[in-house]
């Protein structure tokens, strides 16, 4: 059974949380504050985290550094706060999704079966994903399918890649870009949208409403199996 552990103090969002999740089959624990959050993950290892970032003992960036620090746990931030840079400075620190409060409990339930299908979907090195018509194999670095040969550079493959191993994952902009171009470009955020665009034109059937290779105004991209 996914335990995933909720971390906020408003009572009765925590209260309304638990019950959909448990009525859903997850196994769920729940804290108020980041401390205790940080004790309860190293004692009891959830599966996966929700987490606010106002909390009335540190900051929620404090908690998911502190977690970062030993565990790959996923992380959903939950958060009033919705300018871009919180929601930036929350992805650079290594959450896997930011969603704004207000929010429906359907987009958060989404999200978090997305986040806890990454394990079972994510590519290994014999394994081919599949994008539209196109079958990838990350191992050969061929792609297979449609009518035409398609063919990648080696930045190409390099993002491409990155993205399919994070199935589900909301990356943001300067993760991708250390990872895949290198810590001296943190700041050229058009490389992504040039190469973005040139692997939805290989790729999806429809370039100028991708299915799989999606953008996130203002936080980064996401891959969509």
């Amino acid at each position: 059974m996914t335990r995933i552990l909720i971390v906020d103090d408003d009572p009765q969002l925590v209260r309304a949380l638990r019950i959909n999740l448990r009525a859903r089959g997850y196994d769920v624990g729940t804290t108020p504050d980041g401390a205790s959050a940080l004790h309860l993950a190293a004692r009891e290892h959830p599966d996966l985290v929700v987490l606010d970032l106002g909390l009335p003992d540190m900051d929620g960036g404090d908690v998911i550094r502190g977690l970062r620090g030993w565990t790959n746990v996923p992380i959903v931030v939950l958060s009033g706060r919705a300018g871009s840079k919180d929601k930036v400075d929350a992805l650079d620190a290594g959450a896997d999704d930011y969603v704004t409060k207000p929010f429906g409990v359907d987009e958060l339930l989404a999200r978090i079966r997305a986040i806890t299908r990454r394990g079972q979907q994510a590519a290994d090195n014999g394994s081919a994903v599949t994008i539209g018509r196109y079958a990838i194999d990350l191992a050969t670095r061929t792609i297979t399918g449609g009518d035409t040969e398609i063919r990648l550079s080696p930045t190409e493959w390099r993002l491409l890649e990155y993205l399919l191993r994070h199935p589900g994952k909301l990356i943001g902009h300067r993760a991708l870009l250390h990872d895949v171009w290198g810590p001296q470009y943190l700041t050229e955020a058009h490389y992504l949208r040039q190469y973005m665009a040139r692997l939805r034109r290989k790729l999806e059937i429809d370039p100028a409403h991708p299915q799989h290779l999606l953008t996130e105004p203002g936080m980064g991209y996401r891959f969509k199996p």
